[in-house]
């Protein structure tokens, strides 16, 4: 089995400052402890690593970081922190950014900016320099600003946007499971009619708390999959912020296997192309081997 997680995160706040770490997430998590989280029956393994929303002054130094550390954790393409509603300082980081190796997107994380952000003139304008330079754009959203990422996709055609985490819809726990919203199946499936958009089936480990079950997502993944069909599905570990559970939290390095053979078997038993979904959706997205 061939695995491209199109969404692996390292830090190592030794290195980097994060003010958003905390619990058991509050620790460095790179090569070391990804070896140990890695993938039953992958018998070649690689990655695209996402910005892990270090502060701001530090995304180029994490991109350094990162790519100094890609032989040992086998990151073969950088999403970057960026900010793309800055006007001239956009420009100038995304300038800054093309003198980095292996950069091969941004992400300017949307989750936590007011709702409308991706709709600004100033955003749009930045994301038609990032696309004007061949670089992708991760769009990491709650389920309510779905709609805006539409809106950037309509506005921007040229460039390739991939949804992070399903847009993060309210699944439930595994005791307490929810089924997919019809705002959320609806808002998912007007995304999905712009052909430059894909999402990834990742993160939602994390939206359950970390306890999970495969009949409670299972239901997403083929929500996921008439809406996109399965050329357009790229697996995405989210370790290891997926690989925490329980109150107190625990890390559980397994997780990651699991999440990966739940999206395996599940594509399976569905009749879809496994190794695209596991690995050459990612490589084409991501522009990489």
């Amino acid at each position: 089995m061939r695995l491209l997680d199109s969404h692996l995160h390292l830090w190592d706040p030794s290195r980097l400052d994060y003010e958003w770490l905390a619990g058991a997430l509050a620790q460095r998590f790179a090569a070391e402890e990804l070896e140990q989280a890695g993938v039953d029956g992958a018998e070649r393994a690689a990655a695209i690593f996402v910005q892990a929303e270090c502060v701001e002054s530090q995304f180029l130094d994490e991109v350094r970081w990162v790519s100094e550390t890609a032989a040992l954790t086998g990151v073969v393409g950088i999403v970057a922190g960026a900010r793309l509603d800055r006007g001239e300082r956009t420009i100038a980081h995304l300038d800054a950014l093309a003198d980095l190796e292996g950069v091969v997107g941004v992400r300017h994380n949307l989750q936590g900016e007011p709702d409308g952000t991706a709709r600004s003139e100033a955003f749009r304008t930045g994301a038609a320099v990032l696309a004007a330079r061949g670089l992708r754009f991760d769009a990491c959203v709650r389920a309510r600003q779905l709609s805006d990422v539409s809106d950037l996709a309509a506005a921007v055609p040229a460039l390739p946007i991939v949804l992070d985490h399903l847009g993060k819809p309210a699944i439930g726990t595994a005791a307490d499971p929810l089924r997919p919203t019809s705002d959320w199946l609806s808002d998912l499936s007007d995304l999905a009619t712009h052909p430059q958009v894909s999402v990834k089936l990742s993160g939602l480990p994390a939206e359950a708390g970390g306890f999970w079950s495969p009949a409670q997502v299972i239901p997403f993944l083929d929500a996921a999959a008439e809406a996109f069909g399965s050329e357009r599905l790229l697996w995405g570990g989210d370790w290891p912020v997926s690989a925490v559970a329980g109150d107190p939290q625990e890390y559980r390095p397994e997780s990651r296997s699991l999440w990966a053979r739940t999206v395996a078997e599940w594509a399976d038993e569905r009749g879809l192309d496994v190794d695209a979904i596991l690995w050459g959706n990612a490589a084409r997205f991501y522009g990489v081997a």
